[in-house]
């Protein structure tokens, strides 16, 4: 692989995102799609450059993505942490310990860590995980 390429994966709920960056303009494609066509919403093309954001690296790279399975939520979680994580592997010759180190900055801001919550499974003579069906006293 070459040298300039920096890629990460992440995952949330049942989503999976396959990220890799170049050193670029910034521009960002989703599934061969322009992010802001992919995503509907301003608030998943805002919460995806997050980790860019706060590294102040939005415009330093060209970011692809490939992206499968869940919703757009799910899909956007799973883009920003696949995000972070090549940057992380950018930064990876900078010390951690620094005070400007990528991965002290995005640790704090709480974008290394995968959100593990999920759907609960459904369990049997219950309508859903929790719900339970009518109660009928007679």
């Amino acid at each position: 692989m070459k040298k300039n390429v920096f890629c990460g994966t992440g995952r949330r709920k049942e989503s999976t995102a396959q990220v890799k960056m170049v050193p670029g303009k910034g521009s960002i494609t989703v599934n061969g799609v322009d992010v802001r066509e992919f995503f509907p919403y301003e608030t998943n093309v805002m919460d995806l450059k997050q980790p860019l954001v706060a590294t102040n690296t939005v415009e330093s790279f060209d970011i692809e993505v490939k992206v499968t399975g869940g919703g757009f939520n799910g899909q956007t979680g799973a883009v920003r942490l696949g995000i972070t994580r090549a940057l992380l592997e950018y930064d990876s010759a900078n010390d951690p310990e620094k005070d400007d180190s990528f991965r002290k900055i995005l640790k704090k801001a709480g974008f290394v860590t995968r959100d593990s919550r999920a759907k609960e499974r459904k369990k049997p003579g219950l309508k859903k995980a929790r719900k339970a069906p009518q109660f009928s006293k007679r």
